[in-house]
């Protein structure tokens, strides 16, 4: 599925997984912040999530690799690289 379409038409959550410094100097409307050193711990959680999962950090480097784990957890998850390109696909929403 694509990123944008999800995105468009809230058909997941936004998980952004940088450092809680990083979320609170400026986030995606409506993400969450789960950063990613704390992604294997809170495994039961994301699972209650409404997905699919669309994971953003500051490159796309950190939601790359929570991508995979997730993906190999059974979890549906996608990358959306950078917040700021999530963001910009967010701000397209009528």
């Amino acid at each position: 599925m694509e990123v944008a379409k999800i995105i468009k038409e809230k058909l997941g959550t936004i998980v952004d997984v940088r450092s809680y410094d990083e979320f609170s100097g400026g986030h995606v409307v409506g993400s969450i912040n789960i950063p990613l050193n704390e992604i294997p711990k809170r495994i039961d959680e994301l699972r209650t999530l409404k997905g699919p999962l669309v994971l953003c950090c500051a490159s796309g480097n950190r939601s790359g690799q929570a991508q995979l784990f997730l993906t190999e957890h059974g979890i549906e998850s996608y990358n959306g690289g950078s917040w700021l390109d999530v963001n910009y696909h967010q701000s397209k929403i009528e």
